[in-house]
């Protein structure tokens, strides 16, 4: 842990209704260049 550098990183989440409606969202944000990572909770 003596090497460790903490790199703040930010994020929105958005609460989806379905798994169709998550996909649908995903694609629009990625057709704008946004970096994504896909979250099921």
């Amino acid at each position: 842990m003596k090497n460790f550098t903490y790199k703040s990183q930010y994020g929105i989440v958005v609460i989806c209704s379905s798994e169709e409606e998550q996909a649908e969202i995903y694609k629009m944000l990625e057709s704008l260049g946004l970096k994504l990572k896909v979250v099921v909770v």
